[in-house]
């Protein structure tokens, strides 16, 4: 039952990175058939994000009231839902209007995969499990990258980009079904005084030949002290959780600012600075040819993405969530640094420097801030509220996804990409001081812990 928690988990994450970054690959040709703006490019990007800035406080947050399993559930429903609807855009607003309901059922699953994992698995490896189901998020995007390109090598047609977002909607369903046979978990349970249900649901878990142990008793606070009377979202920023929530959503917001923004938009970096691309492509012709230069070199740099979430894996009940949060910040303005300063040169050093400043940005994002806030915000809110804190944390972080989304084609033709990675540089600097300053530490200590600490 815990693997099957964990892997359920993990295909969350999966569609996540292939749909958000398939974006900015879908993203051209969704432009020439639709023929948009530069501000309607932005739209098109922030939607999903968008959707997920909702989504995480206002569905996953139901998590806390209804049950872990029924908002998982319900999550992927609505994805798979939208997905469709993604693929059958009769128009600009239509497709806007999908990508934000899929956003909705990510965001969904920003608190609500975390806790299931979390609460069903021991305090030992749970920085393990929780961030090895988040490294999906990375192979996903690797996934997105590789099936445009696959397809756009296959085809010259504008509608290439539906086909892109199609691949998704058959694993979804599947997801979907076996989510269903899985259960709710011991700690929401006791939360709610249902005593017997999460002792059947911890023999669940525990379930092995022969059966160990037979009898179980479990340990529990009365409801009206729990969920009763502080279950609020004002109990977010109560003196006994106000640092937790600095901690959980301020590094986030300033991550998102250069992730997404250097996440998405790598294929137009790349396309305008190396690649010997047509500097005005009209024909579709055009556009896929550009679009495939840039694929490639998007899913060089996405591999970093995946090196650094398997030494985030090793390394985060090790060494701990804060000492990896803060040097993956440092890291981040460093490979910004890099690609910023290619400006300066010609050829083949720019761009080496350009590939390398961003393959340094994927590594220590994803072995850092990327990961560790994710781990962190579902982890230092009491269980009551749990949800709650990782959902507003996952919101407030993507407040700075979508401004990134949705300012970034602008800001780029505007102010060019270097003083734009310059300000990313800042923030990723920025975000190492307040992890110090807010340091929280729950490498090693179970939820309990944490909770009556």
């Amino acid at each position: 039952m815990q693997t099957r928690i964990w892997a359920l988990a993990a295909a969350g994450k999966f569609f996540e990175g292939m749909v958000v970054f398939m974006g900015g690959i879908a993203l051209p040709l969704v432009a020439k058939e639709f023929a948009i703006s530069k501000a309607q490019h932005g739209l098109v990007t922030a939607a999903s994000l968008a959707g997920i800035l909702v989504g995480a406080s206002l569905l996953g947050g139901l998590s806390d009231r209804f049950g872990r399993r029924v908002m998982f559930i319900a999550e992927m429903a609505l994805f798979t839902l939208f997905l469709i609807a993604v693929c059958l855009s009769p128009n600009f607003g239509f497709l806007v209007a999908a990508l934000f309901g899929l956003g909705l059922a990510l965001g969904c699953d920003y608190p609500t995969a975390h806790v299931m994992i979390s609460e069903t698995i021991s305090s030992r490896i749970r920085g393990r499990q929780v961030l090895s189901a988040f490294g999906f998020q990375a192979i996903g995007a690797l996934f997105g990258t590789g099936v445009g390109y696959l397809i756009l090598a296959n085809t010259e047609s504008v509608q290439a980009w539906r086909w892109m977002y199609a691949t998704g909607i058959l694993p979804a369903l599947v997801v979907l079904g076996l989510r269903f046979t899985i259960i709710e978990t011991p700690h929401w349970l006791l939360a709610r005084n249902r005593i017997d249900e999460a002792v059947r649901a911890t023999l669940r878990l525990l379930s092995r030949a022969p059966a160990y142990p037979t009898r179980l008793s479990l340990h529990h606070e009365p409801i009206k002290t729990r969920d009763a009377d502080r279950s609020g979202w004002a109990e977010l920023f109560s003196p006994a959780n106000r640092r937790a929530t600095l901690l959980a959503s301020v590094p986030w917001f300033l991550q998102d600012l250069g992730t997404y923004g250097i996440g998405i938009f790598t294929p137009v970096i790349l396309t305008q600075t190396v690649g010997h691309t047509k500097e005005h492509a009209t024909s579709v012709a055009d556009i896929v040819q550009n679009d495939m230069i840039a694929a490639r070199g998007a899913a060089m740099i996405d591999v970093l993405l995946l090196i650094g979430i398997l030494f985030a894996i090793l390394l985060a009940d090790r060494l701990g969530r804060i000492p990896l949060q803060i040097a993956g910040f440092i890291g981040c303005a460093a490979g910004l640094a890099i690609a910023a300063m290619s400006s300066a040169f010609d050829g083949m050093t720019a761009t080496i420097m350009i590939f390398g400043g961003f393959m340094l940005f994927n590594f220590a994002t994803n072995v850092g801030p990327n990961a560790q806030t994710y781990l962190v915000a579902g982890e230092v809110f009491p269980v009551h509220v749990r949800a709650k804190g990782a959902g507003f944390a996952a919101s407030f972080a993507k407040i700075g996804a979508v401004s990134t989304a949705f300012l970034f084609p602008i800001l780029l033709a505007d102010i060019g990409t270097e003083i734009l990675l310059w300000g990313l540089v800042g923030t990723s600097i920025l975000g190492a001081v307040v992890t110090y300053v807010l340091r929280i530490e729950t490498a090693g200590r179970s939820l309990e812990e944490i909770e009556t600490a």
